[in-house]
């Protein structure tokens, strides 16, 4: 059997395992009168807030959009949630927990609790740093598995938020600011010029990458950014790799990139991805770093 094969079938057997312990098959999830997918929405519905769009519900949870609409009137008519207009868009309906669904997902997050606690209750201390260390890997692989990194256009809307993004994040850390006057513009990162990659986590763009052209077979990378929400994945080395494949195509040889001196984090990335410590290539008036990065 080869890696592939092995790794799909012990996922699928952790799945098998892990919903079946859970309780994940029985129409009364957590001894409740409801099955897990209900009980899932109850939750969704609370983090939200102040209500949660059905749009965005359909988004975080990739539910097909009927099925959503028979969950919600289910909880509906047990009272649990009712439905308005949004506020801003009389288009789109909200759905909102009643006080009778904020008492039953308090007793649902009581019976979770629980039930997590008695599975931890058989290993001892050791044992169970281990279980949840690995959970949290787990956890943290499967979310950058599910991560897309596409190729958009330089001037689209996730585009230029992304770097609107990147701007008043790095405005924030670097101690002269940041002008974002000095960001790409669009035809320097579209068509032969170059690229602009968008990481999407459940419909929502969470990182960017640029790559432009700075000469007869040398490129630069610039921009690479992950909201902070979605940092700690190892998504930064993703959308790199993802600008070198796109170096690659434009038969680039050399990738060239700089980054201020605080940026700690970016030069060991840089670092460990095989990039050199190079003299200064650029005017950058924010660079404290440069770097180069032969492709083969």
């Amino acid at each position: 059997m080869d890696d592939a094969v092995n790794d799909v079938n012990t996922l699928r057997q952790f799945n098998r395992y892990f919903t079946r312990r859970i309780g994940a098959l029985d129409d009364h999830y957590l001894g409740q009168d409801r099955p897990l997918g209900e009980a899932r929405l109850l939750f969704e519905i609370s983090e939200a807030g102040e209500g949660a769009s059905l749009r965005e519900l359909r988004t975080r949870l990739t539910l097909d959009a009927g099925y959503l609409s028979r969950l919600v009137r289910a909880l509906d008519r047990q009272g649990l949630v009712r439905l308005r207009v949004h506020p801003g868009d009389s288009r789109s309906r909200v759905v909102e927990l009643t006080p009778a669904g904020e008492a039953e997902l308090t007793e649902q997050n009581r019976r979770a609790d629980a039930l997590a606690a008695g599975l931890l209750a058989g290993l001892d201390d050791t044992r169970r740093g281990e279980l949840t260390a690995a959970l949290d890997t787990a956890r943290r692989l499967l979310r950058l598995a599910a991560i897309t990194v596409e190729t958009v256009d330089g001037a689209s809307p996730d585009a230029r938020a992304c770097l609107a993004a990147y701007a008043s994040d790095i405005d924030e850390r670097f101690p002269e600011g940041f002008d974002p006057a000095t960001l790409v513009q669009p035809h320097e990162v579209s068509d032969d010029a170059g690229a602009f990659l968008v990481a999407y986590e459940e419909g929502r763009a969470v990182g960017c990458g640029a790559l432009r052209r700075l000469e007869p077979g040398v490129g630069e990378i610039r921009h690479v950014w992950v909201d902070p929400g979605s940092r700690r994945l190892g998504l930064a080395r993703r959308i790199l790799d993802g600008l070198e494949q796109q170096a690659a195509v434009r038969d680039l040889t050399v990738v060239r990139l700089d980054t201020h001196a605080v940026l700690k984090e970016a030069q060991a990335m840089y670092l460990a991805c095989g990039y050199t410590e190079i003299p200064r290539y650029d005017d950058n008036p924010y660079a404290g770093h440069w770097f180069e990065k032969r492709l083969s």
